[in-house]
């Protein structure tokens, strides 16, 4: 027999514990969305008939990926309630892998700056144009970079509860397996546990009765020949 009041808090924890995954994976998703729209490098450019042009390119152009890996995390958020065992692993598994692959970019950008030549052709410039300078900024990478550390813990999060909900499995089984198990435990003559008690009280069976005939049963059995007088 559960109680309740024990189980409860247990409970509680668990689908806490179950939705900081889906949480941590949608403020990543944001995270990688709203640097995709954000300006991550400035090119300055001239082209020999007028006066210097400035082009931004944002997240969606530098790094081209990004929209993209917000939308997995986002698909990454239904799988977790889809799916259990090993297949939230593999969820797990790649969502890791999209924080990696995410934080690429950004790294590379806070940690080299932006390539003039990369942004000029990304810039779309006249084939006359010469780049005089890019200037990066280094908030949206930033962002993503957070982004990716939160997808990261939310990876760590869908793995530990793939081992999680498969313990629960097997350790809150159906009334009926239960009853089964006692009722198999009692025929093989196993000294009952304590956890074997509170099943057979469970299933409406008390325990502590024998196999030794009782009062009515010596009543009902036949006549023996030998004390007849």
């Amino acid at each position: 027999m559960t109680d309740p009041v024990a189980t409860e808090p247990a409970r509680r924890g668990s689908g806490a514990s179950a939705a900081l995954p889906v949480l941590l994976l949608a403020v990543a998703a944001l995270c990688l969305w709203a640097s995709s729209r954000m300006t991550w490098v400035r090119v300055d450019s001239q082209d020999g008939l007028g006066d210097a042009r400035s082009t931004a390119l944002n997240g969606a152009t530098w790094a081209a990926a990004t929209t993209p890996l917000a939308l997995t995390l986002l698909a990454a958020i239904a799988a977790s309630f889809a799916v259990r065992g090993w297949a939230l692993r593999v969820v797990g598994l790649l969502v890791a892998l999209v924080a990696v692959v995410a934080v690429v970019p950004a790294v590379s950008l806070l940690v080299g700056g932006a390539d003039a030549e990369r942004a000029g052709r990304l810039a779309d410039l006249p084939g006359r144009a010469e780049v005089l300078g890019a200037t990066s900024y280094p908030l949206p990478a930033l962002l993503v970079v957070v982004g990716a550390v939160l997808a990261l813990v939310a990876a760590v999060g869908l793995i530990r509860k793939a081992g999680a909900s498969k313990g629960l499995s097997s350790r809150y089984s159906a009334p009926a397996a239960r009853r089964e198990e006692a009722t198999r435990r009692a025929a093989d003559a196993e000294p009952p546990s304590q956890r074997v008690i509170w099943d057979a009280l469970d299933a409406g069976e008390d325990p502590t009765e024998d196999d030794q005939p009782g009062a009515d049963d010596l009543d009902n059995r036949p006549d023996d020949p030998t004390t007849r007088r």
